[in-house]
């Protein structure tokens, strides 16, 4: 199984016209992705690789009402619009993958999300993947389809990353161990993003077919002392693996990510490695671990 998309799950590409949003539309087609539709304003009537384009994201449901997902690939200042235009169409599923949308036009998201009942993964997300099955957002533009097929391979194991580059890091040093996934999500790098590792976490739980989990963290905001206490509570029972980034950086000084940075003492990698220690994660302390720790956690269970 999966969590968030599968083979049959029908999406929207807003943006599809754009030279990302069409190269990134290709891959997804290629590798199994159902894309019915795609959405560009002034554009409706045409067509980008034989999918049709309509002007706005209710149009594409009104034609094609199996709509669960969408990809917003669109400049950052427009993320918002067409974010809340896809939660007003009903799209359940929304993947931002523009960076630094603006802080307060994603605190608006996530507060419109949670009152339409919606899932949003991002901004500054390079997508998802359910190996061999489904991809939506960005991944493999550039690399093209068959980098997809070599890097993740179906198994029994989820990956969450805060960064998207990571996410491929560890589903590749997974596969190359022989250890397949089950689905991967780049949450995204921004201090304010849609949904954050405990929202995630609870749906690789229910889950039958993920054994475990493994988490990408990063320096700054609170996503994985979050983790920790969600293990305390008893939110997530798996195993979780843990590795987190930026045990050199100081304080002040931006990570890669705009919401990787350690403000007022808070965000340290040292501290997130702690608490998830403490919470009973396995920390890992150098990513090279990271096959043989999950080979041992698998052969456990």
């Amino acid at each position: 199984m999966a969590i968030l998309i599968d083979e049959n799950t029908s999406c929207v590409v807003q943006g599809i016209t754009g030279r990302v949003g069409l190269a990134a539309t290709r891959i997804m087609v290629k590798y199994g992705t159902r894309v019915v539709a795609g959405v560009a304003p002034g554009r409706g009537g045409l067509k980008a690789d034989g999918i049709p384009v309509y002007n706005t994201v209710e149009e594409a449901r009104e034609n094609h009402p199996e709509i669960l997902a969408s990809t917003v690939i669109v400049p950052a200042l427009l993320a918002k619009e067409a974010a809340l235009e896809a939660m007003d169409a009903g799209v359940r599923l929304v993947v931002l993958n523009p960076e630094r949308v603006p802080h307060q036009d994603m605190l608006e998201i996530i507060e419109y999300s949670r009152r339409r009942k919606a899932m949003v993964i991002g901004p500054n997300s390079p997508g998802m993947v359910t190996p061999h099955k489904a991809m939506l957002g960005i991944y493999a533009v550039g690399a093209g389809v068959e980098w997809l097929y070599e890097t993740f391979k179906p198994g029994p194991v989820g990956v969450i990353s805060r960064s998207g580059g990571q996410s491929t890091t560890v589903a590749y040093m997974l596969t190359n161990a022989g250890i397949g996934q089950t689905t991967v999500v780049g949450i995204g790098g921004d201090p304010f993003v849609g949904s954050r590792f405990v929202d995630l976490l609870p749906l690789f739980e229910k889950d039958p077919e993920t054994r475990a989990v493994v988490i990408f963290g990063e320096i700054g905001t609170l996503q994985e002392e979050e983790v920790a206490d969600l293990l305390k509570r008893g939110g997530f029972t798996k195993p979780l693996i843990a590795y987190v980034a930026g045990k050199a950086a100081k304080p002040g000084m931006r990570y890669g990510h705009a919401g990787a940075i350690i403000e007022r003492g808070v965000g340290t990698a040292e501290s997130k490695m702690e608490a998830l220690k403490e919470a009973g994660a396995t920390v890992l302390e150098s990513l090279s671990d990271l096959p043989e720790t999950v080979k041992k956690l698998l052969s456990q269970g």
